[in-house]
């Protein structure tokens, strides 16, 4: 399907019908179409066409939805930048992604062009034939960290999209009657595909709801009458921890969703328990599209687990050398399915390390259980996630180690929780250098975003090493577990 075409066949089917909202607009499908007209002409004015990227960071609203399919109808990508980003950051991206214009909702001092969301809603709505794009098309550059420490851009073109939409809609029985509530951050994949595209495709509606707040989730549930929303841990640990005075009504929802990072089987029961809300915990990673795998809607869901392969997917547990091992075993877990990435962009060498043969190594290990259903025992070696949020150590250490008397750095993740993890920095520094820790505390905000600057900073004499002399991460985990006992 070629999604440029989905707000003309939204708008012809059901004019009148709820397409995207948020907390200031709701547009039905004929207004949805007429702004996503207006985008077009606004990018096609700053000279995007075939083949380009438009950059979008924006915070959750409806626009971003709009900039999306205008993107489209030219025929460009889209690359999504969190609005939390430092200027450096973003600078970053907009220039590896070799954006063609910035749009965004206040000032910025890019070096490319940029248009707000007034110039966005001021262009002629004039109808014009949107773009035929090919299966092999750049629709998606998603940015994720890496061991390198800079973020790189996972190439997801228009099949991989539509597959994985597809794989969505028939896992969760989407209709056209299906609502969902998005609460997770528009720059992720997981909301653009699981809450946004996926029941716009359906022929539902997504409606937005903006920065996550607890104490009002519920009454936007209850007002929305929403069928399914998608959510990290440190969500549901949030709603689980309400006074139990609250007590909404939620017999709208059919389910929701819990992906991203690991959920004990006691938060899903409790959840659950509590509210009526069957949580469906999956496992999936932006160079996959989105999801892997799944817990079945209808089915055995098996906590502890993240479910079995989606459909059109393959899963296997490999060892060093990538060979399959036996049901049972731990390795890595390595998937295959026509929502696996083009690649990283422009980064062959990277690419070829991490996609073999059609099979995407993802870096973390896991087993099959005699049901085939996958239990994850670790992830990437090094990777943080605080309340859904990928932090890369190696990031961090990178603009530590800008510090000229920084000898040596390392992060490792401090279990927290409320968010999960929480990233801690190690440092040494150079004899007879003397950096105060607010000094590197400074430096780190200066270049980093908010959820990625370490809680906690501690500087000793000498970190430890291991065997082969490199950085003994699992002795300064354990430092960290031993003080908090």
């Amino acid at each position: 399907m070629n999604l440029a075409t989905l707000p003309d066949r939204r708008a012809a089917r059901a004019p009148h019908a709820s397409a995207v909202a948020d907390d200031a607009l709701n547009l039905d499908n004929t207004a949805f179409l007429d702004a996503v007209m207006r985008a077009a002409a606004a990018l096609r004015s700053v000279g995007v066409g075939p083949g380009d990227v438009v950059a979008l960071q924006l915070p959750n609203r409806a626009e971003f939805v709009v900039g999306l399919f205008a993107a489209w109808r030219l025929g460009a990508a889209v690359t999504p930048i969190s609005p939390t980003l430092v200027p450096a950051e973003t600078a970053y991206q907009v220039a590896d992604a070799g954006s063609r214009v910035l749009v965004v909702d206040g000032p910025t001092d890019a070096e490319v062009p940029v248009l707000t969301l007034d110039e966005l809603a001021a262009g002629d709505p004039e109808p014009f034939e949107p773009a035929d794009n090919a299966d092999d098309a750049l629709a998606l550059l998603i940015y994720t960290s890496g061991t390198t420490g800079r973020p790189k851009g996972v190439m997801l073109d228009h099949a991989n999209v539509n597959v994985m939409c597809a794989m969505v809609i028939e896992g969760f029985e989407l209709t056209e009657a299906d609502h969902s509530l998005l609460i997770l951050p528009l720059f992720h994949v997981n909301a653009i595909v699981v809450s946004t595209l996926s029941p716009l495709i359906a022929g539902g509606r997504t409606t937005i709801a903006g920065r996550f707040n607890p104490d009002t989730f519920f009454g936007r549930i209850e007002s929305t009458r929403a069928t399914y929303f998608s959510a990290v841990p440190t969500i549901y640990t949030m709603l689980a921890g309400l006074p139990s005075e609250v007590q909404p009504d939620t017999a709208s929802v059919r389910f929701a969703v819990c992906g991203a990072a690991p959920a004990s089987v006691e938060l899903l029961d409790r959840f659950e328990q509590r509210y009526g809300i069957g949580l469906i915990e999956g496992y999936g990673l932006s160079e996959g599209s989105c999801a892997s795998t799944g817990n079945p809607l209808n089915g055995k869901r098996k906590p502890g687990t993240v479910g079995i392969p989606l459909p059109g997917q393959e899963i296997r547990i490999v060892d060093a050398s990538g060979a399959p091992l036996p049901q049972g075993e731990l390795g890595e877990v390595i998937i295959k399915g026509p929502n696996v990435m083009r690649g990283y962009l422009n980064r062959p060498e990277e690419t070829a390390k991490t996609v073999v043969d059609g099979w995407l190594h993802t870096g973390d290990i896991g087993r099959l259980d005699e049901d085939g259903y996958l239990v994850l025992v670790d992830r990437a070696k090094d990777m943080i996630i605080r309340g859904g949020e990928n932090i890369y150590p190696k990031e961090i250490e990178t603009v530590a180690y800008q510090l000229p008397a920084i000898a040596e750095a390392a992060v490792v993740g401090r279990a927290n929780s409320l968010y999960g993890e929480e990233p801690v920095l190690f440092a040494s520094l150079h004899a007879d250098a003397e950096l105060p820790i607010e000094r590197i505390r400074e430096h780190l905000t200066a270049s980093l975003s908010k959820y990625k600057l370490p809680v906690e900073i501690t500087v000793l004499p000498e970190l430890p090493k291991n065997a082969v002399g490199k950085i003994d991460k699992p002795s300064l985990r354990k430092t960290l577990t031993a003080a908090r006992t």
